[in-house]
């Protein structure tokens, strides 16, 4: 039995392997020709180049459970068209049995694949960010592709973050209770130093009541804000790619200043139920390979699995929003489709048992 659970898990994992390479493959390539259309500055071919390749492990991670799903296909479909699995049943291994010997390599992928989108897709995922955004140009205020944050009556825009906690291009504005305009300040650098920050070549304008305004230049200026180093590699960051942790601090961050944290505890649901989304898939494979794709061709299962996929990750981005418009709960939301995969394979096992 060992020797047919090698079997199956070897035929399993390498489908798995060779579909994440071609679906990330085409992904980078598209991403890449994407990316041609926004040089600018000191960023051309190569440091686009460069920049979807730090791109690329979160690109991985994304895109597991697809793989995951594919591949499945294609190794059992494969193992059915060679009349294997037709002998396996003929000689008394079960369905679950296989089912077990399926999910054994899967599970080592799993384990990688959160590995992955814990610990090496932030940090590359914050260093493409932040040499792009420093190739761009740092040095003016409010780039497009910079990220805003809001601190009590403070309004803070910060133009790149680089991975050892140096801030470039920091724009702030500050209102009063009224929402008027207090003053804006540009500095062209921070870093942090014991319990604060320390900007760098700042300019400030201050809007008195009469009218008049007056601009003041510092050298270097302390700021006191309550975002530390780590929280701001957060903010960076869509929240689809940051680690449990990190969202797990930002959301109790924003919850503090009264800000609205949904869009966090949906990424921290998405994240944290990833592995049972990808064995829901790889369930809803086997359920097609033990039932209405037990003796297509190969084009076939790789058209369903694709359709079945895209499917999935169409009502995930449907349900999310929602979630966060209408105000349902973002765990709703991410565990629905889950059930409708488990639901729909465990009614399609039936049919073939």
């Amino acid at each position: 039995m060992r020797l047919l659970d090698r079997h199956i898990g070897k035929s399993i994992f390498l489908s798995v392997l060779t579909v994440a390479l071609i679906i990330v493959g085409l992904d980078l390539l598209f991403a890449y020709i994407s990316e041609l259309e926004d040089l600018e500055g000191n960023y051309g071919a190569i440091e686009a180049l460069t920049y979807i390749f730090l791109t690329s492990p979160r690109r991985l991670y994304e895109l597991l459970p697809m793989a995951a799903l594919v591949g499945c296909l294609i190794g059992l479909g494969t193992l059915a068209s060679n009349s294997e699995l037709t002998v396996m049943r003929a000689s008394g291994v079960s369905i679950a049995r296989i089912m077990g010997a399926v999910l054994k390599p899967l599970l080592v992928l799993m384990v990688a694949g959160v590995l992955l989108g814990e610990y090496v897709a932030p940090y590359s995922e914050n260093l493409a960010e932040s040499r792009r955004a420093l190739a761009v140009g740092s040095g003016d205020a409010v780039k497009s592709k910079g990220l805003w944050h809001r601190e009590g009556d403070d309004f803070i825009h910060i133009n790149a973050v680089q991975p050892n906690g140096v801030l470039h291009g920091i724009t702030r504005y500050r209102f009063d209770d009224q929402r008027e305009l207090l003053e804006t300040s540009f500095a062209q650098r921070a870093s942090v130093q014991d319990e604060h920050w320390l900007l760098e070549e700042v300019a400030t304008t201050l809007f008195d009541v009469d009218g008049t305004s007056r601009v003041e230049q510092h050298e270097q200026q302390r700021w006191d804000v309550g975002l530390s180093p780590r929280l701001l590699r957060v903010v960076l960051l869509d929240p689809d790619v940051l680690p449990l942790t990190g969202i797990w601090h930002y959301q109790n961050y924003l919850a503090e200043q009264g800000l609205n944290n949904s869009q966090y505890w949906l990424a921290f649901w998405k994240k944290l139920l990833q592995p049972l989304t990808t064995a829901a898939l790889v369930f809803v494979a086997i359920s097609f390979i033990f039932g209405p794709l037990r003796s297509v061709t190969l084009g076939q299962r790789v058209f369903t699995g694709v359709l079945v996929g895209f499917s999935f990750r169409i009502l995930q981005d449907l349900l999310g929003p929602s979630s966060l418009v209408f105000g349902f709960s973002p765990l709703i939301a991410v565990v629905l489709p889950i059930l409708i995969l488990v639901v729909m394979g465990g009614w399609l096992m039936r049919r073939a048992g």
